[in-house]
């Protein structure tokens, strides 16, 4: 899960980069999940839902052309670093 906080009045542009990057994500191997949500009340704020088959293919889509240039792009509408948040594989009872 990544939590990703755009500049004011920026939220678009945010929403723009993930609709141009998903379909090519979703395409590569081992993605599972690669689903944007924008916070509820805050329009400037989302949570990237991804899932990886293993880490071997999370790493190799964060070597991929396309992320290297969507994270060179990002500072120009984001507020600051996305923030990873890893959860363990199996959820709690």
């Amino acid at each position: 899960m990544i939590l990703i906080t755009a500049l004011p009045g920026r939220g678009q542009e945010q929403i723009d980069a993930y609709e141009r990057l998903a379909p090519v994500v979703r395409a590569e191997e081992g993605c599972l999940r690669y689903d944007m949500h924008r916070v509820s009340g805050a329009p400037e704020r989302f949570v990237l839902d991804e899932e990886w088959s293993s880490r071997a293919a999370l790493a190799a889509h964060d070597a991929t052309p396309h992320m290297i240039e969507a994270d060179a792009a990002s500072p120009a509408f984001r507020a600051g670093p996305a923030e990873v948040i890893e959860l363990d594989a199996e959820p709690l009872a």
